[in-house]
């Protein structure tokens, strides 16, 4: 048997946090009666939110897509191109974990799990974030020392990030190791100092890895 927060996040994409609230905010119906919190769901139950019965969970789905710079991960773009753009309709019910903005490339997930979602997007799962990151003028001994040990001040609070050359006596390219994911976090920590992010690709996301996947392209994960 299926609790109802998992059935629920299986059957919609929500995390199970945002099945819980559903439950607790009285918009979940099992056979008509709102359920508890831990609630088995059996065969026969008939299962709805806001009113709309629930499909039974199929198995999660979840890909690895290359981000081409020039789309935006929304579905409705407001005039620009997204990433739906690129992929089969199949796909289309797949939603995307964290964003890349318009600008940026490289590796997004995709996925139905909501579970999955929470585990590579909630601070307390620590999760490695990857980048490749082209400034628009050498970066000097004395910056990256602010951003890696001091850290850079801004708006929404402190912003450190670990950098690692990406080609020897080159100090425009860097990769760049974050645990954070805020808005922007990369571009607006170079800013402030001065500087322009002309290129920032992602490479890792928690455990998983672009590779060799070629711009535009998706694939599955095991």
């Amino acid at each position: 048997m299926t609790r109802i927060n998992k059935y629920i996040a299986q059957a919609t994409g929500l995390s199970r946090r945002a099945a819980d609230a559903a439950i607790a905010e009285g918009r979940v119906h099992i056979n008509g009666d709102a359920p508890q919190a831990g609630y088995d769901v059996q065969p026969a139950d008939t299962i709805t939110l806001d009113g709309k019965p629930l499909a039974a969970p199929t198995t999660t789905q979840t890909i690895l897509f290359n981000k081409p710079a020039g789309y935006v991960v929304s579905r409705d773009g407001q005039g620009s191109r997204t990433i739906y753009d690129l992929l089969p309709l199949a796909l289309h019910n797949l939603k995307p974990v964290g964003r890349l903005d318009k600008n940026s490339s490289g590796l997004l997930v995709l996925t139905t799990d909501g579970d999955l979602a929470q585990r590579l997007t909630h601070p307390r799962y620590h999760k490695v974030k990857v980048y490749e990151v082209t400034l628009d003028k050498p970066l000097p001994p004395l910056h990256r020392q602010m951003i890696q040990d001091r850290g850079v001040t801004l708006e929404d609070g402190p912003s450190s990030l670990q950098l690692e050359r990406l080609r020897e006596r080159n100090d425009t390219a860097w990769r760049v190791t974050m645990h954070e994911g805020r808005n922007r976090q990369i571009r607006r920590t170079f800013a402030a100092l001065g500087y322009d992010v002309i290129r920032l690709h992602r490479t890792q996301f928690g455990e998983y890895h672009l590779q060799q996947l070629p711009n535009g392209h998706f694939t599955a994960t095991p």
